[in-house]
């Protein structure tokens, strides 16, 4: 294992393919600061050019995952407000979670304690959510006088769990808890608090079994095909896929491996 440097407000572990994001304020329960979004745009923005990482764990310092933004921060206006596209800080930060899902490497987020607002946009824009016991989430934006569709929320959250769940949670900003976040499919798995690591890595092992193409396509397949306009569309997708993954030396490795009952011996591509 090895620390990558240069960051601030999150530490990035290497551990072999994966790399091991820590939001890391813990004192202000890992709240959204403006340097955070710069180094989390930084991050998630390199790992599209980035062939090394192939899965990201995203969890959370401390108590909780993400308190959301940090509120003293953004009333007190400390910071010089950023272009964000013309949307100021509000499109800076909805600019991580779009690189987020832009990423070809799947993201794992660990969850602990509370996971609110922008923390909540967090595990959403993850592509699967492990939860410790003591997780709750909320969409805390509309108890702040805001409206709930905020970064990314009111599309991602009606995909995971229906429009049903997604408008009570939404309008409400009430907190769902890791059991019933369980029981709508919200996330994956529940375990105690001080075993999220451990199944963490479980789920980063599955994943590094794949070929590096075939993880990447997938994910991609899964992002395009959520918002597919036709059964056809979505199957001339898994074609072009399919025929770039058969072109690929890994795929004759994974049928001899197949074959042979051992563990394939994967190449970088």
């Amino acid at each position: 294992m090895r620390q990558a440097m240069g960051y601030n407000t999150i530490l990035i572990e290497k551990r072999g393919d994966a790399d091991w994001l820590t939001l890391n304020r813990p004192d202000a329960l890992n709240s959204i600061s403006s340097e955070m979004v710069g180094e989390l745009n930084d991050y998630f923005g390199k790992l599209y050019h980035d062939r090394t990482v192939r899965v990201v764990v995203m969890r959370g310092a401390g108590r909780g995952f993400c308190a959301g933004l940090d509120i003293k921060q953004r009333s007190e206006g400390r910071d010089e407000i950023p272009f964000g596209g013309g949307f100021g800080f509000q499109g800076w930060l909805a600019d991580v979670y779009i690189k987020m899902r832009r990423c070809p490497q799947p993201i794992i987020s660990l969850l602990h304690g509370p996971a609110c607002g922008g923390g909540f946009a967090f595990a959403l824009a993850s592509d699967v959510r492990i939860a410790g016991e003591s997780a709750k989430m909320n969409a805390a934006f509309i108890k702040l006088g805001l409206s709930s569709c905020d970064m990314g929320v009111s599309y991602f959250l009606p995909r995971i769990v229906g429009a049903g769940i997604a408008s009570e949670l939404m309008l409400t900003g009430r907190f769902i808890h890791a059991p019933r976040a369980l029981a709508v499919g919200l996330v994956s798995e529940v375990v105690p608090d001080d075993q999220l690591e451990a199944c963490g890595q479980g789920w980063v092992d599955d994943m590094l079994a794949a070929s590096p193409m075939g993880l990447r396509m997938t994910k991609e397949g899964i992002n395009v095909s959520v918002d597919g306009s036709s059964l056809e569309h979505v199957m001339a997708l898994e074609n072009r896929n399919q025929l770039m993954t058969a072109g690929s030396k890994n795929f004759a490795e994974g049928m001899q491996a197949f074959l042979e009952k051992r563990k394939p011996n994967y190449v970088p591509e």
